[in-house]
Parts: structure tokens; sequence; C-alpha cells
């Protein structure tokens, strides 16, 4: 996992790390199952938790997307292709969230 880990990913990871080390091996085997580099699969994720209305994994999937060499503006129309089918109240937010890591 790139990055630092959140808080409540770190406690979960102590009580549970057996599950854990599952997860992080399933992660890693998903990516290496096709032709999809880790910029693009980042911005997959980033959209999918913008989708979940998940405040920490849109936090984590813009760094990590920027750590893959996505630019700002990438991470942004990511987010912004999906007002169609999320509505524009559920970007708006995630684009707020994106920024938080983005403005850092």
């Amino acid at each position: 996992m790139s990055g630092i880990p959140s808080r409540q990913y770190n406690k979960i990871k102590e009580r549970h790390p057996k599950f854990m080390t599952a997860l992080e091996e399933l992660g890693k085997v998903a990516k290496q199952e096709g032709p999809i580099d880790e910029k693009t699969a980042q911005l997959i994720q980033l959209a999918a938790a913008t989708a979940n209305r998940s405040e920490g994994a849109v936090h984590s999937h813009t760094r990590r997307a920027l750590e893959a060499g996505a630019t700002p503006e990438e991470i942004y129309q990511a987010i912004l292709l999906l007002t169609s089918t999320i509505g524009f109240p559920n970007v708006t937010a995630a684009l707020s969230w994106a920024g938080d890591v983005i403005d850092k």
C-alpha cells in the first residue's frame, strides 16, 4: 500500500492482521491480472470511492493517483465524469475531498 494509511486502517490491521494481509494481497493480484497501469487503476478506484461517497477512500485514492503520476486535472476530470451517473451533489462532495489532498 502506498502513502500513509489512515488511523482506522491501522486499527483494523492491528486487530485483524491476517484479514488485512489477505485484503492487501487481493489488491495486488487484481492489479496484476491485466494491462491497466497504476495511474489508471487509481483513477478507477477513485471513481468507485466517489460513487460510494467514501471520503476516506477518495482521500486515499487521490493521494495514490498523484503518486502514480496523475495530474490534479486528471483527478478532477475523473470525478466530473461521474456527474450524469451519480449526480452533481455527490460529485461536488468528492471534488471537495480530492481538493483536501491536492491543496495540501
